[in-house]
């Protein structure tokens, strides 16, 4: 892979050129993903669609279709070769969906990256709670390329029954493209230095396949990723706090996070200060009540003395 910084190159005119060209080449990369990145985060809080974008980002990004079905009938191959559709992954648990290509030198790495660490500190486990789809775009790429990316996140993410809930998959362009279209992911080859110029995000899918929620960028918070899992699996999964949070947050498609309500929060605030009131009014009744009761038996029994 030429991987759009001519590494294959500088291999030939000795170190000293080649580290020099790298330590030129990173940090102009990441300037352009992190202005990328900003950039993104802002034209979706303005309303902008991929088309909207400027220059050699136009075309791309990630256009919500939120409640919107993706196509379950679509055949991918799976680490080991074994073409599977779609469909099999769907069961009972709501899907996390990745889509970046394995060969990527920088960015697809730190979304799955960011996804690995947004999924360590939550209680509910891959495999057994939800599901996990790691997709590439590229249909050059091999099941070879895909296992060998399981098994870094696998080794990463460190928990039992994780191979068995998250798969790294591959395919045709028919079918990239189809997936691609239905969640709005839209991203541009550039031939020249055999790259692929695309957006950052993760979609959280029901178990029927209806895209729930979109978050975006290379971190993502834990908390809003279980929010999601919670409410993309109709209370399947989670806790009645959950349940609670969920009552006082909403999505905000155009962050992809959860911010609070203050109404709800405020009739919560005021059910518990309620419930609080009520506790105490009846334990303090109950306790006159036998106050009163133990002051009645003793002058009861100071009258059967005299």
């Amino acid at each position: 892979m030429k991987s759009g910084l001519r590494i294959h190159q500088t291999r030939r005119t000795g170190s000293h050129r080649r580290l020099g060209g790298l330590s030129m080449v990173v940090p102009a990369l990441w300037l352009m993903l992190s202005g990328w990145i900003g950039f993104t985060s802002v034209g979706r809080a303005q309303g902008l669609t991929a088309n909207d974008m400027p220059g050699m980002f136009r075309g791309v990004g990630i256009d919500q279709k939120l409640n919107e079905q993706i196509p379950l009938d679509l055949v991918f191959r799976d680490e080991t070769g074994r073409a599977v559709p779609l469909r099999q992954y769907f069961d009972d648990k709501p899907v996390v969906l990745a889509l970046v290509y394995y060969r990527c030198p920088m960015l697809c790495n730190m979304v799955l990256d960011g996804l690995a660490r947004a999924l360590k500190p939550l209680s509910l486990d891959v495999g057994k709670d939800f599901t996990v789809l790691t997709v590439s775009f590229d249909p050059r790429e091999t099941p070879a390329l895909a296992a060998e990316k399981k098994q870094r996140y696998i080794e990463s993410y460190g928990r039992p029954g994780a191979a068995a809930g998250w798969h790294f998959l591959t395919g045709e362009r028919a079918a990239i493209d189809r997936l691609t279209q239905a969640v709005g992911f839209h991203y541009r080859y550039d031939p020249e230095k055999d790259l692929y110029i695309h957006a950052a995000g993760i979609v959280v899918l029901t178990a029927e396949g209806k895209i729930a929620r979109y978050f975006y960028g290379i971190e993502y918070p834990s908390r809003d990723l279980r929010l999601g899992l919670v409410e993309a699996s109709a209370g399947k999964i989670g806790s009645p706090v959950d349940q609670l949070i969920l009552y006082c947050c909403q999505y905000d498609p155009a962050t992809g996070k959860y911010g609070v309500i203050i109404m709800n929060v405020l009739r919560v605030a005021g059910l518990i200060t309620v419930a609080v009131l009520g506790t105490f009014m009846v334990v303090m009744f109950r306790r006159d009540r036998r106050v009163k009761h133990a002051s009645i038996e003793e002058r009861e029994a100071q009258r059967r003395d005299v």
